[in-house]
């Protein structure tokens, strides 16, 4: 009977099996056999997502996704661990997975101009953002806080020197410190006996030849990498044993706990290395302020 059927005919029918394979297929035989698998012992909760409740049954959140632990102001809790940061969105947001995109390079901020209409221009370059993170940390959990390349009020160690001649040649007429805006006092007197004069917003620092001030900072600092940097996807769970212990001290006085009592909850929510050689140890934040909970809960 198909065969009477014009040329075109055929082609459209063809095609029309083909999608109807596809479809049921692709469409459903796929998919619930991906579920099926999903369901094997092992393989279940990580499927599902690997939710986490509390003692009354909520969720509150997930073994495999970070979130921070911050009151309604975005000041992080004393009494938990502290997660790395996160440049998924607003934070540890899924549906906004992201790296922030910014490379060593970027150490010149922005400042807004009230003077112009367009909306907030404000941003902070990444190495301002290392420095204010390592800043902050190191006032909150009691250590040294400072970075190489990174002044003592948390911002980027970054002058903008001028010279008088072409190509940065001649006698240096101007030096600014190009992430500290007037009427901030500049981290630095004087650069090759010049006076260093804080920025304003008609400065072009990009004519000038740029100079980063490594300073006294101690070339390993006490805060680690992980605590000032976002991961890749903006969602890692985990922190670093050295972003761990760092917090020991500041956890176990405002729980009133035993540092070795904290030490060892640590120890046990610490993961090794991927198949025993691939990455580092980590620490699963959710899991062990879970821990720390049962031991001494939160108010309510």
């Amino acid at each position: 009977m198909f065969a009477r059927l014009p040329g075109w005919a055929r082609s459209h029918l063809a095609a029309l099996r083909i999608l109807l394979v596809f479809t049921v297929v692709c469409g459903l035989a796929y998919p619930l056999a991906l579920l099926a698998v999903a369901q094997l012992p092992g393989l279940h909760d990580r499927a599902d997502g690997s939710l986490v409740t509390d003692t009354r049954g909520r969720t509150v959140g997930s073994a495999l996704i970070g979130q921070s632990f911050t009151d309604g102001d975005g000041n992080p809790i004393p009494r938990y661990f502290q997660s790395r940061p996160s440049a998924a969105g607003d934070g540890y947001d899924p549906t906004s997975t992201s790296a922030s995109n910014l490379g060593p390079e970027d150490v010149v901020d922005t400042f807004d101009d009230p003077a112009t209409r367009d909306a907030d221009e404000t941003r902070q370059s990444l190495l301002t953002q290392v420095c204010a993170r390592s800043h902050d940390i190191g006032a909150f959990d009691g250590v040294d806080g400072r970075r190489p390349y990174c002044t003592a009020g948390g911002v980027g160690a970054v002058l903008a020197v001028y010279h008088a001649g072409p190509g940065y040649t001649g006698p240096i007429t101007r030096v600014i410190s190009v992430d500290e805006l007037c009427p901030a006092k500049p981290f630095l007197t004087t650069y090759d006996g010049v006076t260093v004069s804080c920025r304003t917003l008609g400065d072009d620092v990009a004519a000038g030849r740029q100079v980063l001030v490594r300073g006294d900072a101690p070339a390993r600092p006490a805060v680690p990498a992980d605590a000032v940097t976002a991961s890749g996807s903006g969602l890692d769970p985990q922190i670093s044993t050295a972003y761990a212990d760092l917090q020991i001290a500041r956890v176990a006085r405002t729980r009133g706990l035993p540092a070795a009592r904290v030490q060892s909850l640590v120890a046990a929510h610490t993961t090794g290395r991927a198949l025993g050689f691939l990455g580092e140890p980590a620490v699963n934040v959710l899991n062990l302020n879970r821990a720390l909970d049962a031991l001494t809960p939160a108010r309510q």
